[in-house]
């Protein structure tokens, strides 16, 4: 299954000319799952990717730069004769933020439907679940993960034949746990692989249950809102700084560590660098970049830049 994250909006409270407020699009074989939907989100996609048919929302907190933007992408689901339901996930207080939005958003065409989860709560989608889990916030807030079902082990077909079962539908059968003429399963078949593991931290101080949730997970995607010069203004705000998030990927064994919610008021590059020096594989992403996430006998999780058009040429000296 194709795994990759696209990042619709990777600033932090504030938007800027290249930044949009916070929105991560997870896209899981067909599914699109978005985590967040700051102010703009529909119109990030549209100039991007263009608006999917999104199956679920998870909103990590309710400060305004991380759902604002559903209003919007409601009623547009509305207006094109959406039929499918939608539900939105979120941390206790989603019905009341809802019900408060009610005379907004009016009636729609299409059941949409508000979930608030309890922590360490689990939603099941085909062969993975988004597990919900508490972080360290000014308000109630939660981090997600995204987690895989194990797969079953390789197939050592050579192994297989070496023990007599014919190439054909017999390799399935093993494969599937059945035993074939005298050959076990265990045989032929290696130990079941852990699926892959996406962390989504949403707004939060380091926290220790985010490295829990992050252990081994292939990408890591972590708030970055203050540098450590400002390590005091992080804490009051209860936020990280770049050297924090590097620090629990580090600790957590991450493959690959993206770092978001960015303030106007630093240079990106130091952003990243101050990250790298304590843990090398992280990348700041820019919007409308895309993490692409292989299993991992395939490759490592890589960031994905799009195609963007040239800056314009200078004019020509008279």
């Amino acid at each position: 299954m194709d795994l990759s994250l696209f990042f619709a909006g990777t600033a932090g409270s504030v938007p800027s000319a290249r930044r949009g407020l916070p929105a991560l699009l997870l896209r899981a074989g067909g599914d699109r799952l978005l985590f967040d939907c700051g102010e703009g989100t529909q119109q990030q996609l549209l100039r991007s990717i263009g608006l999917p048919e999104i199956d679920a929302v998870f909103v990590t907190h309710y400060h305004l730069d991380h759902w604002l933007g559903l209003l919007g992408m409601i009623k547009t689901f509305d207006l094109r004769a959406r039929e499918r339901p939608l539900t939105v996930h979120g941390p206790p207080g989603l019905r009341a933020l809802f019900e408060a939005m009610r005379p907004v958003i009016g009636r729609t065409g299409y059941a949409l439907e508000p979930v608030e989860l309890e922590p360490h709560d689990e939603v099941r989608f085909g062969s993975y679940v988004i597990a919900a889990f508490p972080v360290d916030h000014r308000v109630p807030a939660y981090g997600y993960a995204y987690i895989e079902d194990d797969r079953p082990g390789r197939f050592d077909a050579a192994a297989a034949r070496a023990l007599g079962v014919p190439d054909g539908p017999d390799f399935g059968r093993l494969q599937h746990g059945e035993q074939v003429a005298g050959v076990r399963p265990e045989q032929v078949v290696g130990p079941p692989r852990p699926g892959r593991r996406i962390v989504v931290s949403g707004d939060t101080r380091p926290y220790q249950t985010t490295e829990v949730y992050a252990h081994d997970a292939d990408v890591l995607v972590h708030e970055a809102t203050f540098l450590e010069d400002e390590r005091a203004r992080a804490r009051e705000t209860a936020h990280s700084t770049a050297g924090q998030a590097a620090a629990l990927a580090k600790e957590a064994g991450v493959r690959l560590l993206a770092l978001t919610h960015l303030s106007t008021r630093y240079f990106p590059r130091d952003v990243r660098d101050e990250a790298r020096a304590m843990f090398p594989a992280t990348v700041v992403p820019r919007d409308f970049d895309a993490i692409e996430i292989p299993f991992p006998e395939r490759g490592e999780p890589a960031l994905v830049k799009p195609e963007r058009e040239p800056a314009p040429a200078a004019p020509a000296a008279p």
